[in-house]
């Protein structure tokens, strides 16, 4: 092979390595991203501009038969917040949400605490746990009809046979909010507490045995280890509690025959006036409107609960720290 030829040859190998080398950069530099784009794509698609479509639609005169109006601008909007059902159906919401989401983190805390310990048999424990989040919603409804109802109810019989009045679940507000919290209570606290347990079974198991032989018990495990290292989890199932908790439809959708929240509205809630606005009334303008105002409300909601929930474990580290150093 003459000089010119093995010249040549080198050059094509430095050649072919530096493009190995530079599409290798671009590799470890442009994967991450490809990989995760099909959420944003479908996002984007699904998601995105479904919502803002929704603000488009909302400043304009839009009727289900029609379809587009005249841009009225947020005459939609007063025109909602002055109607008495819109302000019953926030507070009917935000009571349902604190009467489901509080009682479902305590409780997933407790069952997750439960399921971490060395039971037999935990894996069909942990699968019985997630059994009622697999169960239809109208199946769910159905069931707990049966035991809320007002006059042949399972509950309100246990009642009258000890002399008591029954209650009046389709009828009073509370009663109600609270027989549909306990349907979300009974679908979603499994599926938070196996995302607790997740978190919790990541602790690494010296801490526990280190707490342990210097004499602690489980309750105090548990306080001083478990909950301060679960903090970032406790704050992602707050925010999605507050997320799912604020959008309660199934649910209420169902507790009787009408689906319309009560005679008197007394379960509406917020997605139940978006249909009632959209579906029974035909005026989408309307009902896109108190979708963008609950989407605000949601977002406002997250960012307080977020908020407090970080200077609450802020709070909680500083003063681990000076325990510390006090101990040091």
């Amino acid at each position: 092979m003459t000089t010119a030829a093995a010249i040549e040859v080198n050059a094509r190998s430095i050649r072919r390595i530096a493009l190995s080398h530079k599409l290798s950069r671009w590799d470890v530099r442009f994967s991450p991203y490809l990989y995760i784009s099909p959420f944003f794509l479908l996002f984007g698609i699904m998601g995105l501009f479904p919502l803002l479509y929704t603000a488009w639609v909302s400043v304009h005169d839009w009727n289900l038969i029609g379809g587009q109006g005249d841009f009225v601008g947020l005459e939609n909007f007063a025109t909602v917040l002055s109607q008495g059902y819109f302000w019953t159906s926030l507070r009917n919401t935000f009571s349902i949400f604190l009467l489901s989401s509080i009682p479902q983190v305590l409780m997933a805390l407790g069952i997750a605490a439960v399921l971490d310990f060395n039971l037999r048999g935990k894996t069909f424990w942990r699968m019985g746990v997630l059994l009622p989040y697999v169960v239809a919603p109208v199946a769910v409804a159905l069931i707990f009809n049966d035991l809320f109802g007002d006059k042949y109810g399972l509950i309100n019989s246990a009642i009258t046979g000890l002399g008591l009045e029954p209650i009046r679940w389709h009828v009073d507000v509370i009663p109600s909010h609270v027989a549909i919290a306990t349907m979300v209570n009974f679908r979603w606290t499994g599926y938070n507490a196996l995302i607790f347990l997740a978190a919790m079974q990541a602790v690494p198991r010296d801490y526990y045995e280190a707490a342990i032989i210097d004499g602690a018990n489980r309750l105090r495990t548990f306080r001083s280890i478990t909950l301060p290292l679960l903090r970032p989890i406790i704050i992602f199932v707050i925010l999605t509690s507050t997320i799912g908790g604020l959008q309660i439809f199934d649910e209420a959708r169902m507790f009787d025959n009408v689906g319309q929240g009560g005679a008197s509205r007394q379960w509406q809630t917020l997605t139940l006036y978006i249909y009632e606005l959209g579906w029974n009334q035909r005026n989408f303008g309307r009902a896109s409107a108190v979708a963008w105002l609950l989407f605000l409300i949601i977002i406002l909601i997250a960012v307080l609960n977020f908020v407090i929930t970080r200077r609450i474990a802020g709070t909680a580290d500083r003063k681990l720290r000076v325990r510390a150093k006090g101990i040091s």
